[in-house]
């Protein structure tokens, strides 16, 4: 099957609607065959009280990117995905302005997949450093 980067970004973009994806304002931008990418404004939607980038905003933009990312590995008419593990190291803090988290591949079996995410601002300077691990689950009957 053809990647197709229109198709992937619509389809992510679509499966944010009425979820924490949107309320944070994450849009997908950019996707190729072993990476994803993500953006969210840095406002005061997403601030901590000292005005920062809140770690957790971070943390949501990186497991919202990998598990979209994980998703276009499997079939989802047969496969879910779940994150199960996530870590960050916050490095730069971020007031305003937009910051962009990119998930690339580091492994892919069939059950576990493991994914770095990269958040960086305008000027490509790491603000902070995830990894996600994301399972592969048998899709449940409803």
């Amino acid at each position: 099957m053809t990647f197709d980067k229109d198709k992937v970004l619509a389809m992510c973009n679509t499966m944010c609607k009425n979820t924490l994806m949107e309320t944070l304002k994450i849009e997908f931008t950019d996707a190729g065959e072993d990476f994803l990418v993500a953006t969210m404004p840095v406002d005061s939607g997403v601030h901590q009280p000292m005005g920062l980038l809140h770690g957790g905003a971070s943390v949501a933009l990186a497991e919202s990117v990998g598990s979209a990312a994980s998703m276009l590995f499997v079939n989802p008419e047969l496969s879910e995905v779940r994150g199960i593990e996530i870590s960050a190291n916050h490095l730069k803090a971020k007031r305003e302005g937009i910051v962009t988290g990119t998930a690339r591949i580091i492994h892919k079996g069939r059950s576990i997949h493991l994914w770095e995410i990269r958040i960086t601002d305008e000027e490509n300077k790491l603000i902070s450093l995830c990894k996600l691990t994301n399972m592969v689950l048998p899709r449940r009957k409803i």
